[in-house]
């Protein structure tokens, strides 16, 4: 995925260049978060399968995370910005458990020894638009994410879990306020969706600095929030903690 957005990169500016190479602007990132997890999910529904905690049956504790995100800005007034992201958001653990607990058409009994895997790794695409650039930045526009991963539960003889690939548009906000004359600024992302009982929020806010040349980082707070109903896997999932970024600005 990281050789994909490099190529996308690499051809961008070779299309833009010839025509305004001093105002292409490029941004290349990585994060590395930390989160607490809280929730629960179920394999074909409360009312077929056990709704179970990933907490208190599953004992997963935190774990660290990575990104890695890419922008590219340039003039031409009718075409969108682009922001490319590729998110690793594979999670597991080991426990035993402390009562049955029933997943899509298994039965896992207390006692067992289990090892969970649950994978919400995904990449994304924003086309968004700056509608401010000076002092205060605003941007806006819209994220398409796809979830590329996986829920499973596993014991001796016994494995459960279902594939998770699909994609969801998201409302794509992203603002920035720069303090004056120091190098720093605070700002927030925000990616959202809301449909009937399915919902995703993604925010974080952060402080940050940037160098004159361009080099800079963030240290800043991230709420992912996860509902949904989605190839017979009901999830409702709190991903939440603090993440450092580091950029560069071309």
């Amino acid at each position: 995925m990281i050789k994909s957005l490099l190529a996308i990169v690499v051809a961008t500016l070779v299309f833009c260049s010839p025509l305004h190479a001093d105002f292409v602007g490029l941004q290349i990132g990585t994060s590395f978060w930390t989160p607490d997890y809280k929730g629960s999910f179920a394999l074909d529904g409360a009312s077929t399968g056990t709704t179970i905690d990933i907490q208190d049956d599953l004992g997963f504790d935190d774990e660290s995370h990575s990104d890695l995100w890419i922008k590219i800005e340039h003039p031409v007034p009718v075409l969108p910005n682009l922001k490319f992201v590729s998110s690793d958001l594979d999670a597991s653990s080991n426990s035993t458990l402390s009562r049955n607990i029933e997943y899509g058409d298994s039965t896992f009994s207390a006692g067992a020894d289990i090892n969970t895997r649950f994978d919400m790794t995904n990449t994304e695409l924003t086309l968004y638009y700056e509608l401010l650039d000076n002092w205060i930045n605003f941007d806006l526009g819209l994220t398409v994410r796809q979830y590329d991963g996986q829920s499973r539960i596993s014991t001796t003889g016994t494995d459960a879990g279902e594939d998770l690939d699909f994609a969801v548009p998201l409302l794509y906000v992203d603002a920035r306020i720069d303090l004056p004359f120091s190098g720093f600024f605070v700002d927030s992302t925000m990616n959202t969706i809301s449909i009937d009982d399915n919902a995703i929020s993604d925010i974080n806010v952060s402080l940050g600095y940037e160098s004159d040349f361009g080099l800079g980082a963030r240290l800043g707070y991230r709420t992912l929030e996860l509902e949904f109903d989605e190839s017979d896997l009901d999830v409702n999932l709190e991903f939440e903690g603090t993440y450092l970024n580091l950029f560069y600005h071309f």
